[in-house]
């Protein structure tokens, strides 16, 4: 009886590729227990579809133009912490695990994951259980024995806006340029400022510099 009052799992998919969504989509169609609530193709259209739809897990692109998956992984989880959210990315880099893990994440996946291994991950996601690809452990163990040198955890979106900062822009230009709100630059430079341990953006670009993290 238990297994008729189940109710299935309401995946949400966020990806800017309509191509890899299709694709996601069959994947879930093949699990009676799996079921396709929603799909989005950046982040503020995810973090929206989450305050309509409110699903039980997400599938997350990393690399999305405009803003970025671990901002927002750290947005949804902030507004809306029952969802489990896992990173679906092509990409393995040891920053991009770090990042999605402490955004709050509950696993980091690559996209050439099986279909019964995607299912397994978002049970266990909705479970509460992390699950992770070999590879992205591999990359966290790496991540841990490696010396921290501030800058290195800067994401691709904060590097950007490092970047500009460098070039004197104010926070308004950068939101002009990267064609985001002021309020989320703001977000970044804040970021930006602790990951790289100063105060104020005459030092973060000092430091910038200094430690050759813009060229």
């Amino acid at each position: 009886m238990t297994d008729v009052l189940q109710q299935p799992i309401r995946v949400l998919l966020v990806d800017d590729h309509p191509m890899v969504r299709k694709g996601l989509s069959l994947f879930l169609a093949a699990f009676d227990d799996l079921v396709l609530v929603g799909e989005a193709e950046n982040g503020p259209d995810a973090i929206l579809l989450c305050d309509d739809i409110l699903p039980d897990v997400v599938l997350m692109d990393m690399m999305m133009p405009g803003m970025d998956g671990e901002t927002t992984i750290k947005t949804i989880k902030q507004q809306f912490p029952t969802i489990q959210i896992l990173a679906l990315t092509s990409f393995i880099e040891e920053d991009l695990v770090k990042n999605a893990l402490e955004a709050g994440a509950i696993g980091y996946l690559l996209k050439d994951i099986s279909a019964d291994d995607l299912a397994k991950a978002i049970r266990a996601a909705h479970a509460g259980r992390a699950t992770l690809s070999p590879d992205a452990s591999q990359a966290l163990v790496q991540s841990t024995n490696q010396p921290h040198k501030a800058g290195q955890d800067l994401t691709e979106r904060e590097r950007e806006v490092l970047i500009l900062m460098v070039e004197g822009l104010n926070n308004t230009d950068i939101a002009g340029r990267l064609s985001v709100s002021p309020s989320t630059i703001k977000s970044h430079v804040s970021s930006i400022l602790s990951k790289l341990g100063v105060v104020s953006r005459t030092e973060a670009v000092s430091y910038a510099f200094r430690h050759k993290l813009v060229n």
